[in-house]
């Protein structure tokens, strides 16, 4: 009798037994997907965050070819001794065709970004350069920093200030005032990349 009063008793404790084992493994497993489950998002951010780096980098490369162009083919060769075509604008509203250039300056207003003021006043007259292999699209419009049209020296032009020259001299002893007649002009490009992002990058240069 007494053998038989234990085999119940051994076969209760064993079922027991298992059953703590199994829940035991359940928080385990649980424990376990989670922490996989954080490591995916983790690894995924990584990867998200070096695809936008890179982007910004693409477009950022390609406002600087931008800005070549626009010196090389354009200021540079009209910036010359007795043309006077930087002196008004030059702008159609064909941007495969448009020099894109204005020759007085203009600000976004108050509260206004420049993707607005892009929109409302500068995407008719811009000058497209087209797509390049990143998939960039590069658009740009230059701004003399003047506040009137015509000649530098009449239009309140945004110049470099004046420098000493220490090879004269004037009535109090010191260097002679060279004037600079170089005038700032202002190169805004527009990037729109991969996954609808859109950059803008500005240079200032004197000429």
């Amino acid at each position: 009798m007494d053998a038989k009063l234990l085999k119940p008793k051994q076969f209760v404790q064993r079922e027991r037994q298992k059953g703590y084992v199994i829940i035991i493994a359940l928080v385990v497993l649980i424990v376990i997907t989670l922490s996989a489950l954080t490591l995916v998002r983790t690894v995924g951010a990584s990867y998200q965050i070096a695809g936008n780096l890179a982007f910004h980098q693409g477009a950022t490369q390609a406002g600087d070819r931008s800005t070549e162009v626009v010196l090389l083919n354009y200021l540079i060769p009209n910036n010359a001794v007795g043309n006077t075509r930087l002196h008004n604008n030059d702008i159609t509203n064909n941007p495969d065709t448009s020099n894109a250039y204005f020759a007085t300056r203009a600000d976004p207003a108050a509260n206004q970004s420049w993707e607005e003021f892009w929109n409302a006043t500068l995407r008719d007259n811009r000058r497209n350069l087209g797509t390049d292999a990143a998939g960039n699209t590069v658009e740009y419009v230059i701004h003399r920093l003047c506040e009137n049209t015509g000649i530098a020296e009449t239009a309140n032009c945004a110049m470099p200030p004046s420098s000493l020259g220490a090879g004269g001299t004037n009535a109090g002893g010191g260097g002679m005032s060279i004037s600079n007649t170089q005038v700032y002009y202002r190169i805004t490009t527009r990037i729109e990349g991969p996954r609808n992002t859109v950059t803008f990058t500005q240079t200032i240069v004197a000429l």
